[in-house]
């Protein structure tokens, strides 16, 4: 409804009501023209009300929702299911154009416009969250593994000699095979254990650097958020290292954006040194459907080389989801939520404490990851061989999802190349453990109900293998000594035999 219509409305409505109609109108508008001037995320969220009328406002504006269109081309926004077109509110073209995925539609103006301003709004939130620095980002419809791939393939037209990826080890496989997708041999440099924590070994690096040499190296691969007793890498010093040798520097941000701590240390790093890109993963920080990433950095050329690398158009699913989420939550919503999770991972904290020390293991002290905890399973290992492993899938069992239970001693091979200890992020890590996390939208009740299943399973477990040890046979006092009697006996004879005693 325009100006226009709203006199037309008078003459069939009171106008004293259409006035006021008029007047609520505005009031969604101007939130919308906020938006549109600021590209920012806004510090109060919106209504449903507000967001679904702007998200409507954009549809009209895409070819496939013109009145009069008649499309003859093999690419016309055409949807044979209207439960479809309803789930992406019929913006159906997608975002970008066959040579640049940040590209203008010509057919599509409000596709064409909701990427750039979920970009604008995603790259303030990355602000807001602690890297006040960043100059650019873009929503890409790949998870976290395949953007960091996107990322090496662009440092290849740079870096066009270069073989090896220097890699930190960490256990997790999509960032691995990112890199053996792009075609590089990663250099795995293994971590060394400070207290219970697993830290990165500089002088491991810079050795690697010296033996491959700087040219041949496409770039340093570090990583921030990780399971305990992994912690975030030493990005300020490889940073340093980064930028005293010319070598490009990627980090795999993947859930760092909900950790102040994750954020200030890229912060930070690209402040004395060289951070190139930075990768998070959608769903694991803006709590929105698996499929989405954002890649930032803090030059704005590169950024946008990245974004022409995507070959051909793109979803805009991740980047409608997120938009919709910030909105919802606005600013103030999502400290609110940031806030939460630290409170959380404190109590987190207390609760496997005690419950480390009522079963006679420990929580690992592991200060410097600040959203992954760990507890050990000594004493579960020591009654049994197979506890750790029973440990694990008794929980998924009972619906506690992502703990994660680490024994020792397993060996996996990705892509060739085989980790000893794997998933431990070492090959000698001293005692099994459990993980567990506090990540964005957690509560107080799914730590309560973890640790009270936990507690349970760890009891039957201790049970069953006093049970076990009580039911190993030992022969009765009486059999043992027939049987020694025996022994004695035939022993006897024996010496007899053998000596020719009559």
């Amino acid at each position: 409804m325009n100006s226009e219509n709203f006199t037309l409305s008078e003459k069939i409505v009171s106008s004293s009501y259409i006035r006021q109609g008029c007047q609520a109108r505005r009031s969604h508008e101007q939130l919308i023209r906020h938006l549109l001037e600021q590209g920012k995320c806004p510090e109060e969220g919106w209504s449903e009300s507000t967001i679904e009328l702007f998200l409507n406002e954009l549809a009209v504006m895409d070819s496939n929702n013109f009145l009069g269109n008649c499309g003859v081309g093999e690419r016309e926004g055409r949807v044979a299911s209207s439960l479809v077109a309803r789930r992406h509110y019929r913006l159906i073209h997608g975002i970008g154009r066959s040579g640049d995925i940040a590209a203008i539609q010509p057919k599509a103006a409000g596709s064409s416009l909701l990427n750039k301003l979920t970009n604008s709004v995603v790259l303030d939130i990355l602000k807001l969250s602690g890297v006040r620095s960043a100059a650019s980002c873009f929503v890409v419809p790949m998870a976290t593994g395949m953007s960091l791939t996107l990322c090496f393939l662009t440092l290849r037209h740079r870096r066009p000699k270069a073989r090896y990826i220097i890699w930190p080890r960490i256990d997790q496989k999509s960032c691995f095979k990112a890199m053996i997708t792009a075609g590089f041999e990663p250099v795995v440099v293994e971590n060394v254990l400070e207290g219970d924590e697993l830290r990165t070994d500089l002088e491991a690096v810079e050795r690697k650097i010296c033996e491959l040499g700087a040219d041949n190296i496409l770039c340093v691969h570090s990583t921030t958020s990780c399971f305990a007793p992994r912690v975030p890498d030493r990005l300020e010093e490889l940073a340093t290292i980064c930028a005293k040798h010319s070598i490009p520097h990627i980090v795999n941000n993947a859930y760092g954006v909900q950790s102040s701590k994750c954020m200030h240390l890229i912060q930070q790093g690209a402040r004395v040194g060289r951070i190139d890109t930075f990768v998070q993963s959608l769903d694991k920080n803006f709590m929105v459907p698996v499929g989405g990433a954002i890649i930032a950095g803090f030059d704005e050329s590169f950024i946008q080389e990245i974004s022409k690398m995507y070959p051909g158009r793109a979803s805009a699913s991740p980047s409608l989801d997120v938009l919709i989420t910030l909105l919802t939550l606005g600013t103030s919503g999502y400290k609110k939520l940031l806030s939460e999770r630290k409170e959380i991972y404190s109590f987190l904290a207390e609760e496997l404490k005690s419950l480390a020390s009522a079963h006679g293991e420990r929580l690992l002290h592991t200060p410097h990851n600040p959203i992954s905890l760990a507890m050990s399973l000594d004493r579960l290992q020591n009654e049994s061989d197979k506890a750790v492993t029973q440990l694990g899938s008794m929980l998924f069992t009972r619906q506690v999802s992502g703990a994660r239970v680490i024994p020792l001693g397993k060996e996996q091979t990705i892509s060739g190349h085989t980790f000893r200890g794997f998933m431990s992020h070492s090959e000698t890590y001293p005692c099994p453990y459990l993980n567990a996390a506090s990540a964005v939208g957690i509560t107080r009740e799914d730590v309560t109900l973890c640790i009270k299943r936990l507690d349970k399973c760890l009891k039957t477990l201790r049970k069953e293998g006093n049970a076990a040890k009580s039911s190993s046979p030992v022969p009765p006092l009486s059999q043992g000594l027939s049987s020694q009697a025996a022994a004695g006996e035939e022993s006897v004879q024996v010496l007899i035999k053998k000596n020719n005693i009559n």
